[in-house]
């Protein structure tokens, strides 16, 4: 299991697939999988049978997970590799694109 670079609260945008180019903020990341939640990002529909919680029954739609090497982060509305660098005795995230710390 490799390090992921992208953590819950960052902005990312979808390099590829059916949401390419949409952007949004990450929910939930899923190590495990090595994939992450982006709000309003890879939308699917499910269908729920009529339950006592939910008499009605119906279509449900919500974000499905999508992974981690579809994502690239955004910052200041540019896309940027992320990396790591020590900063003194602490290691910190950088973008590779602005040398800054995120």
């Amino acid at each position: 299991m490799s390090k992921l670079k992208i953590k819950t609260g960052d902005t990312v945008k979808i390099i590829t697939g059916d949401d390419k180019g949409q952007e949004g903020k990450v929910v939930k990341i899923l190590k495990d999988k090595n994939k992450a939640i982006v709000e309003g990002v890879n939308m699917v529909s499910k269908h729920t049978k009529p339950s006592a919680q939910n008499p009605q029954g119906g279509i449900s739609k919500f974000e499905a997970p999508i992974h981690v090497s579809n994502l690239m982060l955004l910052e200041k509305g540019e896309t940027t590799k992320v990396g790591y660098r020590m900063d003194g005795d602490k290691k910190v995230r950088f973008s590779k694109k602005s040398k800054e710390i995120i």
